[in-house]
């Protein structure tokens, strides 16, 4: 009986030594808890009706090389979050200046009009093409020249009809241009080329080649590319615009180093249209 309890008293005492010795064992270092990044959120104005650029596809989900492009740089940039806005052309610019929006991607070049009221990026993601576009067969029109005495289509405010406006503020107002509401949907204007009711009409070489295989339109490119714009995001003039841009243009940079902005144009252009 006595040998009985010694042993269960020792039992319980090396239970309480070994409850002991666990109790003084150190924890398992918890993980770190990472603070909550704050996300910004982003409104990115674009069109809807300016393929292959930036348009609503069958299912009216915004597509395009200029969204993916925008998508891609979203990847990279952290604590930020794009939201697309898609939008009118003559509605785009306004939307910028009154805050509704804070970037554009919507094929935008620079001129000296633009760059007095808005930030462009310092690099460039595609580079567009301007050229003539007539009815099929027609030979008397190659240049911008050929289009004195002619009724070209134009809608206003584009960079296209710049270039027009241009040529003809220095060589005596010769072109008639003709202005349309038609915004950047080139459909309606290459629709009054083949019928006639313009001569030309100057335009992206892509977006007309992509409208006119659409429709079988009996249209096409006259002569050479008479000029060739470097497309950029454009940011408003102030502190918020200068951080998103000081952020966003070594993104951009990289996605042309690494053959990202190559494998875009060429999915949505069929050919290789990015900057030097």
């Amino acid at each position: 009986m006595k040998k009985r309890t010694t042993v269960v008293a020792l039992s319980i005492f090396a239970l309480l030594v070994a409850a002991a010795f666990t109790g003084c064992a150190p924890k398992a270092a918890e993980a770190p808890v990472k603070p909550a990044v704050e996300v910004k959120t982003i409104r990115v104005a674009t069109q809807n009706d300016y393929p292959p650029f930036c348009y609503k596809d069958d299912k009216g989900t915004l597509t395009g090389y200029d969204i993916e492009v925008v998508q891609e740089i979203n990847k990279k940039l952290e604590g930020y979050k794009f939201v697309f806005q898609d939008s009118s052309w003559d509605s785009i610019f306004p939307s910028l200046e009154s805050n509704k929006v804070q970037i554009v991607a919507d094929e935008i070049a620079k001129n000296p009009e633009r760059e007095q009221k808005y930030l462009f990026s310092d690099v460039s993601y595609f580079s567009a093409q301007s050229v003539i576009l007539v009815k099929k067969g027609r030979t008397d029109i190659k240049t911008l020249k050929d289009l004195e005495g002619k009724n070209v289509a134009a809608s206003p405010g584009d960079s296209y009809t710049q270039l027009l406006e241009k040529y003809n503020s220095e060589n005596g107002n010769k072109i008639h241009l003709k202005y349309t509401d038609a915004g950047a949907d080139p459909s309606a204007i290459l629709q009054d080329i083949q019928s006639g009711r313009v001569d030309a009409y100057v335009n992206d070489p892509v977006m007309a080649a992509a409208a006119i295989k659409k429709l079988n339109l009996n249209v096409e490119i006259a002569g050479e590319p008479i000029q060739s714009d470097n497309i950029n995001l454009v940011f408003q003039k102030n502190k918020g615009g200068e951080e998103l841009k000081a952020k966003i243009d070594p993104i951009i940079q990289q996605l042309k180093a690494d053959g990202t902005l190559k494998k875009l144009s060429q999915k949505w252009t069929g050919g290789e249209y990015i900057p030097q």
